[in-house]
């Protein structure tokens, strides 16, 4: 998680010093705010992975990335994480694919939503 905080810029104490966090009431060391990227790019790949959905990678461009935060993902945190395609709209010569992702922890005390958007293009004999 430092490692993560120092490669964003992520200055605040309480991402990098265990007192900082514990002054603001939190257990261990607090994730920045993108940190939940991490967990969601897993999920999201097992989705894109999935052959029944039949996205082949390497015509996919990211788009957007939203998260909705709930409550912060702290250092020690056993994370879960369920993806689900949320919306396919085609679009021209492919389609918008959406996947959200909640993130919880073991507990399932929910830490973040992650939606994500990719622009998958088509294949040329397709378009």
């Amino acid at each position: 998680m430092r490692e993560f905080a120092v490669a964003v810029k992520a200055e605040h104490p309480a991402h990098h010093d265990v007192d900082a966090a514990a002054v603001l009431g939190h257990r261990d060391l607090v994730a920045p705010p993108t940190f939940a990227v991490v967990v969601a790019q897993r999920a999201e790949a097992a989705v894109v992975a999935d052959d029944e959905v039949g996205i082949d990678f390497s015509r996919v461009v990211h788009a957007d990335e939203r998260f909705t935060h709930h409550s912060p993902i702290l250092a020690g945190d056993t994370l879960h994480a369920q993806a689900t395609l949320d919306r396919i709209r085609v679009m021209g010569a492919g389609a918008m694919v959406t996947t959200k992702v909640e993130i919880t922890t073991a507990e399932g005390e929910a830490r973040s939503t992650v939606t994500s958007s990719l622009l998958v293009r088509a294949e040329e004999e397709d378009a």
